[in-house]
């Protein structure tokens, strides 16, 4: 039987994690004022299989292993924090190299932007961390199939609805336009905030 008290539970908690400003965030909004909508849109499904799949080694009981072997735990954080930095370091560094046009055409292929937002998912340990808090909290001792599958519908439509609607809003030409006029501040500190990030990820 769906177990609705535990999917609303995932939900509220869930929702409000999402649309706190992240590495997720900064990579949706940038890809969507440098480039076009199909590329975001593409981004954010990677990012949305990321999600699924920490949400399922989470009801799982995966983070058990990071409990037993914290090394492993250790291990992805800091090559999550290095992937983070290189992300940002690279946009620094290139910023406002690609001109003035929009990249509409000649830009990152669909698959290419789905690899990223994988990558950008993946590479950040604290979805690890924050979906072990969600379902820790939320999913009874033992999870039946609806129920099981309920939550990452919920997941699934959340972040989904969340990470479009940021694509679509610097999307649109007048987002576009003011980003294209302040890119290389803007790609500088897009790229800052996602060093910091990095950064904070391996002192902590």
């Amino acid at each position: 039987m769906l177990d609705i008290h535990a999917i609303a539970v995932v939900f509220s908690v869930y929702i409000v994690g999402v649309v706190i400003p992240g590495p997720n965030f900064v990579a949706v909004a940038h890809k969507a004022a440098s480039t076009n909508t199909a590329d975001a849109l593409a981004l954010v499904a990677g990012i949305v299989v990321v999600n699924l799949f920490w949400a399922t080694c989470s009801i799982l009981g995966v983070g058990i292993v990071f409990a037993t072997f914290p090394w492993i735990a250790l291990a992805v954080r800091i090559a999550g924090a290095a992937y983070l930095i290189w992300f940002g370091g690279r946009l620094i560094v290139k910023a406002g190299s690609a001109g003035a046009a929009r990249l509409d055409e000649g830009g990152p292929t669909i698959w290419q932007s789905f690899r990223a937002g994988v990558a950008t998912n993946i590479a950040n340990p604290k979805s690890m961390a924050f979906f072990a808090a969600v379902f820790a909290a939320a999913a009874p001792a033992h999870v039946n199939p609806p129920t099981f599958l309920g939550m990452l519908a919920t997941v699934a439509v959340v972040s989904s609805t969340w990470y479009a609607m940021v694509a679509v809003l610097f999307a649109t030409p007048r987002v576009a336009a003011r980003y294209r006029h302040w890119k290389k501040g803007i790609d500088r500190v897009c790229g800052s905030v996602i060093v910091a990030l990095g950064v904070r990820q391996l002192v902590r």
